[in-house]
């Protein structure tokens, strides 16, 4: 199948320009294409996967993608749906641009014979002067149809209305495409639905000077079955960066995924053939609790994202949980997540595990600790307990001083000794 159908087939196109026109050159390419992602945070999160995903589909098919990051148009702020955007130092906005670039450089591939290549606007913007703006690009623009972008629109008729800065974003957008076009020859850009508007802004303006014409294609917000937003974690943002959310609570956010989503996010956000989510489609449908499909997601999502060794960690955490892995192989901060809902209760070398099941929550006296320990259901880090006399010795305790205390299969409890 060609790309386009295979886009189509995973959900990942909103709209489009001319299709047919666009088909045609994808078919004679290869051609280059771009994606903007403007450092508006240090780190890119969920959402941005789809708009990468899509340009790994045409990398793949030969095509040629430029990473853009928006060092100019981060300092600016692409408008929102509800107030202005707070400017951010311009150090601060360097940063994060560095940050994005690395991440971005490890989903696309920048190796071997069809290597992604990153531009950063801040090397062309900054060169414009003010006269320059508004006699080279300004001109090209009708105030009129600026006006009638939908998120404009929107919010002049809010009561904060929107600053000349945020308005003028769109000039920005539309002059990193005709750059783009200037310097590789780049015909199509592709971004999130939400930027089309600024999108058709920019081929529009290339065609107005160099008359050509060019492409655009977006991909569209992914939203659930019951057509809520796919997103977030009870923490906030799904991010990438795995200081801001860990690869355990990362992959977690993806096996939580509902049965109704599973097999569209799969489309979506893994790379597995027809054959492989049509086999995951009828586990789904024959054995709902074994989760085979949100597990799939979860690996593939994670190991893209974090690397493999990331998931091989959060995998055995998952394990470890569940009382089936030996707990010593996890390090701590792996180990911290995995538990951090857990009750947990201040504990000491040589304390019983009597003591221990009380301090815990998981018996409410002593003796009822010593009755759960003789009928064998008590374990420290996953071993059974073997009487009622034994004690949390040195060798017990995990990586962050830690030791597991479960009461049968559900109950757990962490023990957090001194250091």
């Amino acid at each position: 199948m060609d790309v386009i159908e295979e886009l189509q087939w995973r959900g990942l196109i909103a709209q489009h320009t001319d299709m047919t026109a666009l088909r045609s050159a994808l078919e004679k390419g290869p051609i280059t294409f771009y994606c903007g992602f403007d450092p508006t945070a240090p780190s890119l999160h969920h959402g941005h996967l789809v708009a990468v995903k899509l340009m790994r589909h045409l990398q793949l098919a030969g095509h040629h993608p430029l990473v853009l990051v928006g060092g100019a148009t981060g300092l600016v702020g692409d408008p929102r749906a509800k107030g202005e955007r707070t400017l951010n130092e311009r150090d601060v906005v360097a940063g994060w641009a560095e940050s994005l670039r690395q991440q971005l450089e490890r989903l696309l591939d920048f190796e071997g014979d069809n290597p992604a290549r990153t531009v950063n606007n801040l090397d062309w913007t900054q060169q414009l002067s003010a006269v320059d703006f508004l006699r080279d690009l300004g001109k090209y623009f009708r105030v009129g149809t600026m006006l009638n972008k939908d998120i404009v629109a929107r919010r002049l008729a809010s009561e904060e209305g929107i600053s000349f800065t945020e308005f003028s974003y769109q000039i920005l957008q539309a002059n990193d495409y005709l750059e783009l076009y200037r310097r590789y020859g780049c015909t199509l850009e592709v971004g999130g639905n939400d930027q089309w508007g600024n999108m058709v802004g920019g081929m529009d303006l290339i065609r107005k000077l160099e008359d050509v014409s060019v492409h655009v294609l977006t991909n569209p917000l992914i939203t659930k079955s019951d057509g809520t937003k796919f997103g977030k974690t009870e923490g906030g943002a799904v991010w990438l960066n795995p200081q801001m959310l860990s690869p355990y609570k990362f992959y977690q956010f993806w096996l939580n995924t509902a049965d109704a989503d599973v097999i569209h996010m799969l489309k979506v956000f893994t790379f597995r053939t027809r054959e492989e989510i049509a086999e995951l489609e009828e586990a789904v449908a024959e054995r709902p609790g074994a989760r085979e499909a949100q597990r799939a997601l979860a690996t593939d999502v994670t190991t893209w994202v974090h690397g493999a060794q990331a998931t091989q960690r959060v995998e055995q955490a998952s394990a470890v949980l569940f009382g089936k892995e030996d707990p010593h192989v996890l390090d701590a901060d792996t180990l911290r997540d995995a538990v951090a809902e857990a009750p947990s209760a201040a504990g000491t070398v040589g304390m019983s595990v009597v003591d221990a099941l009380v301090e815990l929550g998981l018996e409410k006296g002593r003796s009822a600790a010593r009755r759960t320990i003789a009928s064998g259901g008590v374990y420290i880090n996953n071993v059974k307990a073997a009487d009622e006399e034994q004690v949390i010795e040195s060798a017990d305790v995990l990586a962050g001083d830690v030791v597991l205390v479960r009461k049968g299969r559900k109950n757990l409890g962490v023990l957090q000794l001194a250091e």
